[in-house]
Parts: C-alpha cells; structure tokens; sequence
C-alpha cells in the first residue's frame, strides 16, 4: 500500500475548504500527482500527427520534426535539392540580421522579405549580402541548400528547412524571423494570398510561403509551432501542395483527434472501490472543468 497525502482547495457556495486523504492506490496517486491537467489554466496545443507520410506522393517532399523528443519523419525525398522559392529569403533574412551591418534599412528589407515575401526586398538584400545563403547553408549544417546567381535561382530542401527552423527555435528564441512568420501578412507583396500548405495544419504558430512566378507551377511552405516543424515543398499547384500536406497528418485532413475527457471527480469516484469517505467529498468537491483523457479509466481493481 502506498500512502500519499495531498491537499485539495475548491470554492463551494462560498466556503474554502481543504481536505487531506490517504491514497489507497498507486494509479490514483500517479493520477493526482502528475496526469490531472486544469482546465483553463492556458492550455498547450499539441504538434500534428504524422502518421500519413507513407500516403504522400512524389510530387511532395515533406518534412517533420517534433521539438522535446528530437524525433524527425520525412518522405524520402526529404533531402533533395528543390528550387528554394521565397524560403530561401529565411536563409538571406538571418545572414542580414546577424551577420550584416546592423542597419535599419537591413532589417526593414528583413521584415518585408518574411512578412510580405517582398522579392524586391530580397533582391536588394541577396545584392548586397551575395554570400549569405551559402553562409547560412554552413552554419546550420543544410546538406542541400545552395545560394544562386540570383535569390531566386537557390535550392534548398525541406529537411534543410525544418533543421533551420528548429535551430532557431532552440538557439535564438528571439529571433525578428519567428515573429515575422508569426504576423505573416494575409495577402503577399505581389498579391498571393498565404494562406495555404503547412499553414493550414492545426497548433502552427508562424509560416513562410514560396511560389514560383515563371515556369511550371512549384509551391512550397514551412511552419513551426511551439513543440514542433514541418516543411513542404510540391511541383504542383497550391491546392495539390495543400491536400498532400494535410493528408499526411492526422486522422482527418491533418486535424488530430482530441482524446475524450472525463470528470477528475469521475475519476475518483471510479477507483473508490472502498467508499473512502474523503475521497467521496474530495470527489464531490473537484470543480466540474478539471478533467483528465478517459483512458485513464481502466477497469477498477
């Protein structure tokens, strides 16, 4: 028998109350102590399910990475060399902002390259910082990732992408380009609207969108959210790009399931095989919104 005292306060009908138990049970003890979550209490949205990747056709390349656990999942063409579009301009962006020479006009071009996927913006910064694709490609280790002539003639490939992301995610937290990928303007600088692709998966935070003006169609996307990236790139249309992408996450278009929640007192009250009367009040008195997933409700011993 392992015995756990714990203290429980809830306002009823005006009355402060705190009751102290013993803990019959090692799973209600570990359900107490570590799985009840407060509902209210700023939940965490969780990262997208990758569980379609094997679905997705070769038309995409596509990459995700799960930030705490340091688990990566790509398709197999993760790591070719796909025209870079406008998510190269991330790569131009931080060589300008870290390694330029500090101006304001530096990181206005900055700005506008991210936000707005200016291509005049990143015309003017590639020109003055020619270098700063391949610089960027050495530091973070991006295999595939290789500066133009022009911008607009760069490689890069999705798991070159999600690697950058992640890196400044988990090493310059503060970085203007999370932010900037986070207040994306609605309609680009050339009036493409961003709305589309990894953007479109649920808990993203910020998103960089590319698209190609001359040739065949080729669209690509990078997302972050607070635990997670991802990176896509299709030779196709939007829409193609956007239906792959979700189709590789998640039971339904890439919207995860939300597992079913119960009642905390429910909980209690289910494993109260004794009829304790503590735990019956302490049932009683669990506020209707602390909930646990109802896995947790296996059959009582």
């Amino acid at each position: 028998m392992t015995v756990l005292s714990a203290s429980v306060r809830a306002d009823r009908s005006g009355l402060l109350m705190s009751v102290w138990w013993p803990v019959r049970s090692v799973t209600l003890a570990a359900l107490v102590s570590g799985v009840v979550v407060c509902a209210g209490a700023g939940e965490v949205a969780a990262a997208p399910i990758p569980d379609g990747f094997s679905e997705v056709p070769p038309r995409t390349a596509l990459s995700f990475a799960h930030t705490p656990s340091g688990t990566r999942v790509g398709t197999a063409n993760q790591t070719d060399a796909r025209p870079g579009l406008s998510i190269v301009k991330l790569f131009v962006a931080d060589y300008m902002l870290r390694h330029g020479d500090g101006s304001a006009e530096d990181r206005d071009l900055a700005q506008r390259m991210i936000r707005d996927s200016d291509d005049n913006a990143a015309e003017r910064g590639y020109a003055k910082y020619p270098q700063s694709i391949d610089a960027i490609a050495a530091e973070y280790r991006l295999t595939s990732t290789h500066g133009g002539r022009q911008w607009g003639g760069s490689v890069t490939s999705t798991a070159d992408t999600v690697t950058f992301l992640e890196a400044k995610k988990t090493t310059d937290v503060d970085s203007p380009i999370l932010g900037w990928m986070a207040t994306a303007a609605p309609v680009a600088a050339d009036g493409t609207h961003q709305n589309w692709g990894t953007g479109q998966l649920p808990s993203v935070t910020g998103t960089k969108w590319g698209w190609s003006d001359f040739g065949p169609s080729v669209v690509a996307s990078a997302s972050f959210g607070s635990d997670f990236s991802v990176a896509a790139s299709t030779f196709g249309t939007t829409d193609q790009h956007t239906g792959d992408v979700l189709g590789a996450f998640g039971p339904e278009s890439g919207q995860p399931s939300e597992p079913a929640q119960v009642p905390i007192g429910e909980v209690i009250d289910h494993y109260n095989t004794g009829n304790d009367p503590l735990l019956e009040q302490l049932a009683n008195l669990s506020p209707p919104g602390w909930t646990v997933p109802a896995t947790v409700l296996r059959p009582a011993p």
